[in-house]
């Protein structure tokens, strides 16, 4: 088998969607499959676990770590089309993947996609409401013209289904357990943000404003106003970053991370607390989890799907700061709970090990290209 992936980005751990692809590419190499990655902006070469290829790019407008590649897919067509795919795979709703779907058709090549960012939500966060319709109707048209989407939380698939997407299915992402894991908890990590004696409460992402940042902020002037009995800690980094500082005052801002540095900072907190409300499935709610800390996260799309409502987990409306502000006091408030939630959170951790994940994938693969192969025979004409 030979599979091709499309991602605007490929700089190893910048984003969810990247660390996934890397566990795509991982899966990939570990079946002797043949594997090559198109993407505007490469990693670093001692990260260049598959071959990969270049496509004329520009940066894009107000994320400046993130490319916009060139529309043409004659800029990848050679390339590609040596490589003799099997199938095609794209992560991203952009003009790369938009090409890599009009070569998939011109060729007559089996495509999937995932569905891993939910784009049709952002535009209300940069009053841009009037595009979210627009927004959608793209959507429609790049996931209805490949042959199936993998779609990582039942919640989401559900609204896609609703919206007129076809051939979708679930597939959760993966968690990987060995590096997310509780034994990375750190004393010295406590001492160096001033927390020795006192729960930490954490968030991990990247600094955009469609995390919905102001509900956190709100949510920590609501607990601060009562309490200085925690400490916030924040990793990630992004365009808003500077602002979001100013409105979060005696938080940590510990910057992007990732590999060992993300586990310590993970395992060496008690609380995870998670906002967003477009999110397609939270990969950092699964890592908070498997790391050993009790997730607070917006009762909406992806985290759903993971937490088990007072099992792993507590919920707050979404949008709402007030009620996120007293599920975070809930636990602070009782020790007792906060540990066994935790150890509950760490057992449904488990159920999303990257080895099952991916070998559901790998056969969806097959899938695909049979059925693909099967309406191309003058039987099925």
């Amino acid at each position: 088998m030979r599979i091709a992936y499309f991602n605007a980005n490929l700089r190893k751990g910048q984003d969810g969607v990247t660390r996934v692809m890397y566990k795509m590419f991982d899966g990939a190499l570990a079946r002797g499959v043949e594997t090559l990655a198109f993407t505007s902006t490469l990693p670093e070469a001692n990260d260049m676990v598959v071959p990969m290829v270049k496509v004329p790019s520009v940066p894009l407008f107000l994320q400046k770590n993130y490319r916009l590649a060139l529309p043409s897919y004659h800029l990848f067509a050679r390339k590609l089309t040596e490589f003799r795919p099997d199938v095609i795979h794209i992560n991203s709703p952009c003009t790369l993947g938009f090409r890599a779907m009009k070569y998939a058709q011109h060729f007559e090549v089996p495509i999937v996609a995932t569905y891993h960012t939910h784009f049709p939500t952002y535009p209300r966060y940069y009053n841009l409401t009037g595009l979210e319709e627009l927004t959608w109707k793209i959507t429609r048209h790049l996931y209805n013209n490949v042959n199936r989407t993998f779609v990582p939380a039942q919640a989401i698939l559900e609204e896609l289904g609703e919206h007129g997407i076809q051939n979708l299915e679930y597939l959760p992402n993966g968690v990987d357990l060995r590096l997310f894991n509780p034994q990375f908890r750190s004393s010295a990590w406590r001492a160096r943000v001033g927390a020795e004696a006192k729960p930490v409460i954490l968030f991990v992402s990247r600094l955009v404003w469609e995390k919905d940042l102001r509900v956190l902020a709100e949510t920590c002037r609501i607990l601060r106003a009562k309490r200085d009995d925690f400490t916030l800690v924040i990793v990630g980094d992004g365009p808003a970053r500077s602002e979001f500082e100013q409105m979060v005052p005696g938080a940590h801002f510990l910057g992007y991370q990732s590999g060992t540095p993300l586990a310590e900072s993970y395992a060496s907190s008690d609380i995870f607390v998670f906002p967003s409300t477009t999110e397609t499935f939270g990969l950092v709610t699964i890592e908070a989890m498997a790391s050993g800390l009790v997730p607070v996260a917006a009762k909406v799309g992806g985290a759903a799907g993971i937490i088990e409502e007072g099992q792993s987990g507590l919920f707050s409306k979404p949008l709402d700061a007030a009620d996120m502000a007293r599920q975070v006091e809930h636990l602070l408030d009782s020790p007792d709970l906060r540990k066994l939630l935790a150890r509950q959170a760490l057992e449904r951790a488990q159920d999303f090990g990257w080895d099952q994940i991916l070998e559901k994938l790998f056969t969806n693969y097959g899938y695909v290209i049979d059925e693909f192969r099967y309406r191309r025979t003058p039987r099925a004409a």
